[in-house]
This record gives C-alpha cells, structure tokens and sequence, in this order.
C-alpha cells in the first residue's frame, strides 16, 4: 500500500465521524441558540469529530472491524457526547 492508498483508506474511515460532527453542529446552532450561545459551529464540529473518531477506533478494538451497526452507534455516541457537553454545560 503506498501513501495515497493509505490517506484514501483512513480518510473514509474517519470521514463519517466528521461529516455528522458537522452537521450536527449546525443543526445544534440553528435550533438551539441560546443553549450553544458563545460557541462557533466549528468548536462544535471539532470536538464532535474528535469524539467520533475515538468511537471509530473503539469499534475496531472492541469489534475487530469497520462498518457495523454496533460500530455506528459508537461513531454516534462519541460525536454527540461532546457536543451535548459543551452545549449544554450551564
């Protein structure tokens, strides 16, 4: 495998945790201003993406492979964790 097999490879790993992270930071930023109030949607996604990369890394661990349900559900709970916890913290 030479580098761009491996970027391609990792990159759609990773790439479904980012891709909800941000949208759901612009949903969070669109229906609940107030509560996210003083947050950028970028705070938002980059934690959220950060969190479902680990629940990504988690399933492989947990489940020894990629692309399972249980594996999504993992993906999701890591992304919306972060994103519940900064946005409604107070």
């Amino acid at each position: 495998m030479n580098f761009l097999d491996a970027f391609w490879h990792f990159g759609n790993l990773f790439l479904p945790a980012w891709v909800v992270a941000a949208l759901m930071a612009v949903s969070i930023k669109a229906l609940w201003r107030q509560d996210s109030n003083g947050l950028t949607w970028r705070q938002l996604a980059w934690w959220g993406g950060l969190g479902g990369s680990m629940g990504t890394l988690a399933a492989l661990l947990l489940l020894g492979r990629d692309g399972s349900m249980a594996g999504y559900g993992l993906m999701l709970v890591g992304v919306t964790l972060p994103q519940w916890g900064l946005s409604f913290k107070r």
